[in-house]
C-alpha cells in the first residue's frame, strides 16, 4: 500500500529539508507533489525513494546537483541510448579541471590497448588516469606508475562485474537498467575506494606482520 506524507514528514523520512526539497522539484530532481488544498501538497513513496537516490549521488557519489540532474535526466528518459545513460553518468564524476599532458594521455591509452581495451582519446576515464600520471610527476613519483598495468587488470574485473549487473537489469526495462547505469556508476566508485583502502591493509598486515590496522 503506497503511504502518502506532507512535506515536514517526507523530509524527516528522508533526511532532507523541506527547503531541499522545495529546490530539487524547482530544479526538476524530484516530481512535485499533489497539491490537496491550499498551501497543501502530498508527496508519496516514490518521492522518497527518489530523495534517497538525489543524497546517494550527492553526498556518496561527491557529484554537483547540476550533475546528479543530469544523470537522473538520462536514467528518466525510455528514449536515451542507453550507451549514452553510461557515458552520461561517467562524465558527471568529479574530475580535475587541467587537461592532461599529451603524453600521459598517449601512456595511459598505450597502456589500456596492450591490455585489449577499446580507446576512446577523449574519455572522461582516460582524462582522469593522464592527469594522475602528471601529478605522479610533478611530486617526483614517477614511480608510482609503475602500477599502471596492474590497476588495469583489476578494473577491468570490476568493470566485468559491473557489466554482469546491468545486463541482470535489462529485462526489467530501460529505466531500472539506466538506474542500474547511474547508482552503479557513481556510488561504484566509492565502494571501490573504500575496498581498496580494506585491501592495502589486509595486505600490509600479511605481508609485513605489522598486526592491527591501529
Amino acid at each position: 500500500m503506497l503511504s502518502t506524507m506532507r512535506i515536514a514528514e517526507l523530509a524527516s523520512a528522508s533526511g532532507v529539508s523541506a527547503t531541499s526539497i522545495k529546490w530539487y522539484v524547482s530544479e526538476g530532481l524530484l516530481p512535485a507533489g499533489e497539491r490537496t488544498g491550499y498551501n497543501q501538497t502530498e508527496y508519496g513513496d516514490d518521492h522518497l525513494a527518489r530523495l534517497r537516490l538525489i543524497r546517494s549521488l550527492v553526498e556518496v557519489g561527491g557529484l554537483s546537483v547540476a550533475a546528479a540532474k543530469d544523470v537522473l535526466v538520462a536514467a528518466d528518459d525510455p528514449d536515451h541510448p542507453f550507451g549514452n545513460t553510461l557515458g552520461v553518468a561517467q562524465a558527471s564524476l568529479p574530475t580535475r579541471t587541467a587537461p592532461p599532458s599529451a603524453a600521459s594521455v598517449a601512456r595511459v591509452a598505450a597502456a589500456a590497448r596492450r591490455q585489449g581495451w577499446t580507446v576512446w582519446e577523449d574519455h572522461p576515464g582516460l582524462l582522469a588516469a593522464a592527469g594522475v600520471l602528471d601529478r605522479y610527476d610533478a611530486l617526483g613519483r614517477g614511480d608510482l606508475a609503475t602500477t599502471l598495468p596492474a590497476y588495469l587488470r583489476a578494473a577491468e574485473v570490476v568493470a566485468d562485474a559491473d557489466v554482469d549487473c546491468i545486463s541482470k537489469n535489462l529485462d526489467a526495462g530501460p529505466a531500472a537498467a539506466a538506474q542500474t547505469v547511474v547508482v552503479g556508476t557513481v556510488l561504484g566508485d566509492a565502494l571501490f575506494a573504500g575496498l581498496r583502502r580494506m585491501a592495502q591493509t589486509s595486505e600490509s598486515v600479511r605481508r609485513f606482520d605489522s598486526g592491527s590496522p591501529a
